[in-house]
Parts: C-alpha cells; sequence; structure tokens
C-alpha cells in the first residue's frame, strides 16, 4: 500500500471524481449514438467491449474498450498529478467500483476489465503491460474474453510483486477479486461448457 499522506477530505474527493469518471457508461452511450440498439438487449445485456461486440461493430467494440480503459487511467493519473499516489490509487479504485456499480444505471454495470487494465496501465506501466500481455495470451489460447479477463486479474498481484510495484499489490489483489465476483456466472459457464467464444453472438 501506499503511504497515506493526503487529506481525508481531499482522499473523499478524489474518491468521487474517480467514481464519477468509471460510471460514465461508454459502451451504452456508443450503441445508441451509432444506431447499434438497446446494449441492455443484445447478448448478455453487459455494457462492456465483448457485449458491444456482439452488435456486430468492431469500430463501437474498439471505441468501448478504449474509452472504458481510458477512464480508468485518467482517474489514476489527474489524481496522482494533483495529488499523490495514495490519491490515484483511490481514485483508479473507485473508477473500477463506477464503472461495475454506476448510479445511473441502478448499480447494475459492466465487469470492469478495461478499467481495470487502464488504471492499472497508469498506476504501474509495467505491471499494465504484463496484464494485457496475460489476458491476450489467455484469450488468444481458450478463445474465451472472460478466460482472458480472469488470467490479467488473478495475475496482476503476482506481476505487480515481481516487477517491483510491491505497493500496488493490495490494490491489484482487491481489483482481482471482484473481477472474479463479476465473472461467477462466467466460470459457471467455463466449466460447462457452453461460454461463448470471442465474437459469437
Amino acid at each position: 500500500m501506499p503511504v497515506f499522506e493526503t487529506s481525508a477530505a481531499l482522499l473523499l474527493l478524489w474518491a468521487v471524481i474517480g467514481y464519477g469518471l468509471g460510471s460514465i457508461p461508454f459502451g451504452l452511450l456508443l450503441t445508441r449514438v451509432m444506431g447499434l440498439g438497446n446494449l441492455r438487449d443484445i447478448g448478455s445485456g453487459n455494457i462492456g467491449t465483448t457485449n458491444v461486440l456482439r452488435t456486430g461493430s468492431k469500430k463501437a467494440a474498439a471505441l468501448t474498450l478504449l474509452l472504458d480503459g481510458g477512464k480508468g487511467a485518467v482517474a489514476v493519473l489527474i489524481a496522482r498529478t494533483f495529488a499523490g499516489d495514495d490519491a490515484a490509487q483511490l481514485a483508479g479504485l473507485m473508477a473500477f467500483v463506477g464503472h461495475c456499480f454506476p448510479v445511473w444505471l441502478g448499480f447494475k454495470g459492466g465487469k470492469g476489465v478495461a478499467t481495470f487494465l487502464g488504471l492499472m496501465l497508469a498506476l504501474a506501466w509495467p505491471v499494465g503491460i504484463a496484464c494485457c500481455a496475460t489476458w491476450l495470451a489467455t484469450a488468444a489460447a481458450s478463445r474465451i474474453s472472460s478466460m482472458g479477463a480472469l488470467g490479467a486479474a488473478l495475475s496482476a498481484p503476482v506481476w505487480a510483486v515481481l516487477l517491483g510495484y510491491a505497493d500496488a499489490a493490495l490494490l491489484a489483489a482487491a481489483l482481482a477479486t471482484i473481477v472474479v465476483w463479476r465473472h461467477s456466472a462466467n466460470i459457471t459457464r467455463i466449466r460447462a461448457g457452453t461460454e461463448p467464444k470471442i465474437g459469437q453472438k
């Protein structure tokens, strides 16, 4: 964990800012603007990249990936710039929480994978790159997006320690726990052999 030097009041402010950024449902907004229908009625109904891809628009999916990752990165970077590493970690955590539980959508959001990767890249870029590589390798081998997500999340605390960012390991472990929890239905389908492959509607 980082040393907490920022005042409680400012930490609360950065938590709110992080949550606000994270709760912007880019996947839902993009599919509506691009005339792709209501994302809640498509596939799993999730607002993340994988479900956006089920609309058939690779452009919308790519934009969702970049924007969902970007909001996590921006939360970390602005908090670090104006406060410090303690505020950066808190803002990143809350951006992730905001994506998973956005107040605007009745706290029913995405699974947080892109936001998780984005905030890790901003917080400790070697760890973020290692997580992205783990996602790509696992997803490519299994052709299952959720497998890539689980692999990336579970490897994050290990990468943080191995690459010299032990102060981020606790945050990485907390995020990994939430990612696994959010993927509980996917894990059940993986075990049953019924989890959809990447690109499958």
